[in-house]
């Protein structure tokens, strides 16, 4: 039974999502979310999975999670209410010095690049 389960899991479309946005990230030049330590700056590539408005510290920000297949990131830009492209289900890359907020990793007003 343990050899079904495993190759059910391997054939599901979480698991293929996920192995082609790694191999997305990997084709971008870019390494995996989960392999980045706090405070280096890096650059990243994924999809948006969702974008919220939200305040964060008394200031409105705009805040999309960004997964690659082996890990999320919050992207936050700080006094921003709407970026034009940025919505769920986008690719894109970012760049910017990756760090713990709250037990979530997270990049403060990261430069980006849309994915066509």
């Amino acid at each position: 039974m343990g050899r079904i389960s495993k190759t059910l899991e391997k054939l599901s479309s979480e698991h293929q999502e996920s192995s082609e946005l790694k191999l997305d990230a990997a084709k971008a030049g870019c390494k995996l979310i989960v392999s980045q330590p706090d405070r280096a700056i890096c650059t990243l590539h994924g999809v948006l999975r969702s974008v919220t408005l939200r305040p964060v510290d008394g200031v409105t920000a705009l805040e999309a999670e960004l997964y690659d297949g082996s890990d999320s990131v919050t992207l936050i830009w700080l006094g921003r209410r709407k970026i034009e492209g940025i919505a769920a289900g986008r690719q894109l890359k970012a760049y910017g010095r990756i760090g713990t907020r709250n037990g979530t990793r997270v990049i403060y007003n990261p430069r980006y690049e849309l994915e066509a």
